[in-house]
């Protein structure tokens, strides 16, 4: 009866302690911040691989980790009301999808680190001190490498030799530096590279309405944001008015886009978590190097082409990583 009454007391006591030590784990469970300009469905994709990230490295949403979720809606003015939420939130790291959503960061505090998915060039955006040591509170990866916009019109005019004018649809809201080097490109491949800007959605179509009386062989989509916010509406015009494009990212040709050449953005979420488990362990963000991407793919919607009646070299088809038919 006395071992009894002896395992009760002892088993009443362990639960007893047991409260607190929960409250505390409960207490200590970190919590980050994830700001965007596009919309958390836009991004489903990328998300999805974040998570899967996290979880590779033992975080799951919901038991051990706690994510605020925060999106402008395709909205870049919204962005520095959004980050200033999660810094009095106090998160213990702010992870950025973009440019534009990092430097709102970086306005709204210089102690809590921020984490860059996929900023194209975040020294010259004046983001960070060099890729190698960052210094400050940013830290990260980058999604892109020298001259990529040039190769991207390199493969345009491969994919369609008789290439002579092309249109860039620029996003004048954020630094872009690919206009730039499109150019460059252009001068070397004989190709007149004509540019209009875009600030809202309606542009698009105002955009679209004006180019097709220059008779335009192709356009390029800048990167950003907000480009992604509104890639359907994007493509669903490029394919209604029969002009082959090529796009920043994987998720416009998937979407019903012509063809791109980038890195994998999906992967560069997942490796962000790397970041994420580091930061949260205790290493400072400016010791950090920002990573660069290793791997391009060019991704091409055959589909598509045979939608607008282009033919794509089979050398050129030879090439691409992966073909939707």
């Amino acid at each position: 009866m006395k071992k009894k009454i002896l395992s009760f007391a002892l088993g009443a006591m362990l639960l007893a302690l047991s409260f607190p030590i929960e409250a505390q784990q409960q207490g200590i469970v970190p919590r980050i911040g994830f700001i965007s300009t596009a919309s958390p469905s836009t991004l489903a994709s990328r998300l999805d691989a974040f998570r899967q990230g996290l979880r590779e490295l033992g975080y799951v949403e919901g038991r051990n980790l706690a994510i605020e979720y925060r999106s402008a809606e395709g909205s870049i003015d919204r962005l520095p009301e959004l980050a200033a939420e999660l810094v009095r939130l106090k998160v213990d790291c702010i992870v950025t999808a973009g440019a534009a959503p990092t430097l709102a960061a970086k306005q709204a505090t210089g102690a809590i680190p921020i984490i860059m998915t996929n900023n194209a060039d975040p020294v010259n955006d004046g983001l960070i001190a060099s890729l190698a040591r960052p210094d400050g509170n940013i830290t990260g990866l980058t999604n892109t490498a020298s001259d990529l916009a040039g190769k991207r019109l390199e493969l345009l005019k491969e994919a369609i030799p008789k290439l002579s004018r092309v249109v860039f649809f620029l996003d004048v809201r954020r630094p872009s530096s690919d206009l730039k080097e499109t150019e460059a490109a252009a001068r070397m491949l004989k190709v007149q590279i004509n540019s209009v800007a875009i600030k809202s959605s309606e542009d698009f179509e105002n955009g679209f309405r004006s180019i097709v009386k220059t008779r335009p062989d192709a356009f390029i989509a800048d990167r950003g944001g907000f480009f992604v916010t509104h890639q359907k509406g994007l493509v669903e015009l490029a394919v209604r008015y029969r002009l082959p494009g090529m796009y920043p990212e994987q998720e416009f040709v998937l979407a019903g886009g012509l063809m791109t050449y980038a890195t994998n953005i999906s992967d560069l979420y997942r490796r962000a978590a790397v970041y994420v488990d580091k930061i949260l362990k205790g290493a400072k963000p400016g010791d950090l190097p920002v990573e660069q991407p290793t791997k391009f793919e060019l991704v091409i919607n055959l589909k598509t082409a045979k939608q607008i009646g282009l033919t794509i070299p089979p050398n050129v088809l030879a090439r691409a990583d992966k073909v939707i038919k």
